[in-house]
């Protein structure tokens, strides 16, 4: 009789020294995430600007001064600051710099020549690629790019983590950080850095399905919500670092590159990352799956039997499902639209918050800070809420905190950022908890093959995902 391999699990340990040291190998990448997730909004400050002078100045005299060729040129607003976004058309031809004087200017059209920034303020996405005025969306369009870049590389890098297998897609993905991240603070225009946003996006989402899966997969099912919780954790330890670093580097390139290389420093793994034993069960490759197990044994210390071992034979993977299976049977429509519906929550309260750490009145980096700090005991407490609660109860209460807090939000005047500040935190915490809590509760509600489809379907990055999962 063939060997199950929760019986191999429970011989050599569910959650021992090689389960922590898998964990703490795959924590490392999770917390250098946080960067790639984040790292934008600190680059995109808004910060004051106006339009250069136009060229028409300088037909009246290079002995102007800089002033003076602002208050020719540049309009002014009703509290008397230089208009951002126009300037004053040419006059006649036939007027001097007296006529100009005498009679004013009233004809304005958009920037001609650049901005300028008078803050002087170090190199930014805004300040080098001009990004205000009418192009200001395309801060708001690259990080819809990024998201984007999430949903294809979910769809890609899942099953091809099937397929060739949890550490070759791993050490890909780690190369495609690397690759892409870094060649980020060499681009030459905005559209170039949205492009390599897309594939670091795609590179990140494959991570996130990735490493879930191979911890899972190597710890005891009585684990694996711990696993993945503190795996979450090490994402939210990264958003700290991330204050930390923003406030520390202001020039957006060497921000860019500090924040990508130690990805590099990784290099080791493709000596000391397993393979998922079970995953070579699937492919028929039972010499290699013993090899392993005896190593987890060893370094467990513990012993696996030797009947337990000649017991072990390739797995007989289910037949894979599809995305139309969501929808084509009445009780996992059901189950795949309310889900749909919770995980859209939770991503539009988990990021709108957090992409939005500068909009609450307060220091944006102690902000940052503070978000990253309240996700750890959010994340922590969801095993004792499900524990507790329930999943449904659990799920439900952080959707309806999250977004009663983020309605709150709405309604308080700029003049008392504390207060927003205090709001947002609690909203964090809470749409944190949710995701954590989603997580859980999708792997649960769903029959394991389809699991690897559901990955991808609500545009979730992390989501647990693969037909080997639970």
């Amino acid at each position: 009789m063939a060997a199950d391999f929760a019986q191999v699990l429970a011989e050599i340990g569910g959650f021992g020294p090689f389960q922590v040291r898998l964990l703490l190998l795959l924590c490392i990448p999770n917390f250098l995430s946080a960067y790639y997730m984040f790292a934008q909004v600190f680059m995109v400050l808004d910060e004051p600007h106006h339009c250069a002078p136009p060229r028409w100045v300088e037909n009246f005299g290079s002995n102007l001064t800089a002033g003076e060729r602002l208050n020719l040129s540049i309009p002014r607003t009703a509290a008397g600051d230089l208009e951002a976004c126009l300037a004053y058309a040419p006059p006649p031809a036939n007027w001097s710099l007296e006529d100009v004087l005498q009679y004013g200017l009233n004809a304005t059209q958009p920037c001609q020549e650049g901005w300028e920034y008078p803050e002087r303020k170090p190199l930014s996405l805004e300040n080098e690629f001009d990004l205000v005025c009418d192009r200001k969306h395309e801060k708001e369009t690259s990080q819809s790019v990024y998201m984007t870049g999430l949903l294809a590389g979910a769809a890609i890098f899942g099953p091809l983590c099937d397929k060739i297998g949890r550490r070759p897609t791993i050490l890909i993905l780690l190369l495609l950080h690397a690759v892409f991240g870094i060649g980020t603070a060499f681009v030459p225009d905005f559209y170039l850095y949205m492009a390599l946003r897309f594939a670091v996006a795609m590179a990140v989402a494959g991570y996130a399905i990735s490493n879930v899966t191979l911890t899972t997969e190597w710890v005891s099912a009585s684990k694996r919500t711990q696993a993945v919780v503190i795996s979450q954790c090490s994402f939210s330890l990264g958003q700290m670092a991330l204050a930390g670093l923003a406030y520390g580097i202001r020039h957006w390139r060497l921000f860019q590159i500090v924040g990508t290389s130690p990805i590099l420093l990784l290099f080791f793994y493709w000596w000391v990352l397993p393979e998922s034993a079970r995953w070579l069960l699937t492919q028929d490759r039972v010499e290699e799956a013993k090899e392993l197990i005896q190593k987890a044994a060893a370094m467990n210390k513990c012993s696996v039997s030797p009947e337990t071992l000649s017991q072990l034979a390739p797995e007989k993977t289910a037949p894979k499902g599809n995305v139309l299976d969501l929808l084509r049977h009445p009780q996992l429509r059901k189950v795949t639209l309310i889900l749909f519906c919770v995980w859209f929550a939770d991503s539009l309260g988990y990021y709108g918050l957090g992409l939005n750490v500068g909009g609450f009145g307060l220091d944006i980096y102690l902000t940052q800070l503070i978000f990253g700090l309240v996700e750890v005991p959010a994340r922590l407490s969801t095993s004792f809420m499900m524990e507790k609660f329930g999943r449904k109860k659990s799920q439900m209460g952080m959707l309806i905190a999250g977004g009663v807090m983020s309605l709150i939000i709405i309604f308080i005047p700029s003049n008392y950022p504390t207060i927003s500040t205090v709001l947002a935190v609690v909203g964090k915490f809470a749409t944190s908890a949710g995701f954590t809590i989603s997580y859980v509760y999708s792997a649960e509600l769903f029959p394991t093959v389809i699991r690897q489809e559901w990955a991808w379907w609500p545009s979730s990055p992390g989501s647990p995902a693969s037909s080997h999962l639970w």
